[in-house]
């Protein structure tokens, strides 16, 4: 074999090697690149999602008793389904002009699972 062969069977080798055979598509979920909406398809409910949602950011205004003028408490599933059913916290909570919590907008996650959990009809447990 000559040197030319020998160089070109090397950088067709080297070649070969240095494309990958994983799929870098970033619209495919793998351990690398992870679903980038995780609970697309889990079902959001009161008890493991959206309880902590509200004691977090919410009760310690919205709690029981309300403090700082709040006009509802926020601590149980049947108050906070009806506040998003009835008195416009969704619209609320993404409201960046007069934002609830006062401190600013929640993070984005959370409220999209609170949507969510609307979408999803509300699932207690």
């Amino acid at each position: 074999m000559n040197l030319k062969n020998l160089i070109s069977l090397i950088v067709v080798t080297l070649l070969l090697f240095s494309c990958s055979g994983s799929d870098d598509d970033p619209t495919t979920p793998n351990s690398s690149n992870p679903d980038p909406n995780p609970n697309n398809s889990t079902n959001i409910t009161y008890n493991s999602h959206i309880k902590s949602i509200m004691s977090g950011n919410c009760t310690s205004c919205h709690g029981n008793p309300t403090t700082n003028s709040a006009p509802m408490s926020l601590t149980t599933y049947s108050e906070v389904k009806n506040s998003v059913e009835t008195r416009g916290l969704i619209g609320r909570i993404n409201n960046a002009n007069n934002p609830m919590p006062q401190g600013g907008l929640m993070s984005q996650t959370n409220r999209d699972l609170i949507q969510q959990w609307k979408d999803q009809g509300f699932l207690e447990n």
